[in-house]
């Protein structure tokens, strides 16, 4: 999904595109892959570490962006909107949490009307609220609250995501990861699809005592035997040699755990730490919002404090490949970058055969995914 650029950073533009359009509005200063920005500290347990700004946190190599929406919407109107006036808000950009929600790039519903994607993969994980997905393959799903979407775009896709406000007598509340993994070069032209990973499919592994327990649910990687659902097959995540893992983490307060290394040790591992009140790893402490690199060869232990501890753990091997990037657009070179943007223009990535920009599902629609070859699935009661 695209976002906007956080305050004082400008759009992604250049002349040789045309400057800033909905294609750019992604900010250039995203797409970290590095290291660069954090603050080097010395410890055998945290390698370095940066306090958590505004969205989209820093990322590394192959992880290109990750972004936390949390949007506390009130009941929905008969359209499936907020029941709730919507003046003084830039419709079409609205990102400043007004009454602490967004309507982002949405002008009725909440949520990412069409939009394309290519060269990289997509993670949506959903903590609360319902997304409605729709593609240029003719595809669809209505996702909930702890069901995972997993889009690998490849060679081209346009997508909405929109964020239906289906009770219209309490709360919608949002709460949602989108993570995105870059391709490798041999991939970045596979066949579009997407797989969901039901909430029932993903692993919860506990650990500790009731009261002061961890529980940390693997939506990629593996954890004391425990694995997800794979990832698409051309995911640089599907390889055993990226060590890929994308966890999340709650401690209860007062919990201890001792996360394990990692099975390989060439991966770069980042923890999130974005909310609670205090975290220790291997006796250093930790205030959030904040993000550290982690020595990825050690068992750590982590110690919350009197609060409760979430945290998001990334994790796999760079891939070391040159990254070009233009909005929604990640590929190796300025040429590939330049090429994506005229077959997107030429083609639209195969059109878009839905009645609107931002379409939604009937608001009595359970979860679903219709898949692009007419396959439809829906999670095991």
């Amino acid at each position: 999904m695209p976002i906007a650029a956080p305050p004082g950073v400008p759009f992604a533009s250049s002349e040789e595109t045309g400057g800033a359009t909905r294609l750019g509005c992604i900010a250039a200063a995203i797409f970290s892959g590095r290291l660069c920005g954090y603050i080097e500290t010395v410890s055998n347990a945290i390698l370095s570490r940066r306090p958590l700004g505004a969205p989209p946190w820093v990322t590394i190599d192959p992880f290109l962006f990750c972004v936390h929406h949390v949007d506390a919407y009130p009941a929905g109107n008969g359209g499936l909107g907020p029941d709730a006036p919507l003046a003084g808000r830039q419709l079409g950009m609205d990102f400043e949490g007004k009454d602490g929600w967004r309507m982002y790039h949405g002008e009725q519903i909440p949520g990412f009307p069409q939009h394309p994607h290519r060269g990289f993969e997509t993670v949506t994980i959903l903590r609360k609220g319902i997304i409605d997905h729709s593609d240029s393959l003719g595809a669809a799903a209505r996702f909930g609250k702890g069901d995972v979407q997993w889009m690998t775009a490849g060679r081209g896709i346009v997508h909405s995501e929109m964020f239906p406000l289906l009770s219209s007598s309490q709360p919608n509340p949002l709460e949602l990861f989108q993570i995105w993994i870059n391709l490798p070069k041999e991939s970045k032209f596979v066949e579009p699809h997407f797989s969901m990973f039901w909430e029932r499919e993903i692993p919860r592994v506990t650990y500790g005592a009731a009261g002061a327990q961890t529980e940390v649910t693997v939506i990629a990687g593996e954890l004391d035997g425990q694995k997800p659902p794979a990832p698409p097959p051309h995911s640089w995540a599907a390889r055993p040699d990226a060590g890929a893992a994308i966890w999340t983490i709650r401690m209860d307060p007062g919990a201890v755990w001792e996360l394990p290394p990692a099975v390989l040790p060439t991966v770069m591992r980042s923890l999130y730490f974005f909310s609670g009140r205090s975290l220790k790893i291997d006796g250093e402490g930790l205030a959030p919002p904040i993000a550290a690199v982690l020595n990825p060869e050690r068992a750590l232990r982590l110690e919350a404090g009197d609060a409760a501890v979430d945290c998001l753990l990334l994790q796999a091997r760079p891939i070391a490949q040159p990254v070009a990037h233009y909005g929604p657009f990640v590929m190796n070179t300025q040429e590939e970058i330049r090429q994506a943007i005229s077959d997107y223009q030429r083609t639209r990535f195969g059109g878009w055969p839905w009645p609107s920009d931002a379409p939604v599902h009937p608001r009595e629609e359970t979860r679903f995914a219709r898949h692009a070859d007419g396959r439809i699935e829906r999670p095991a009661p």
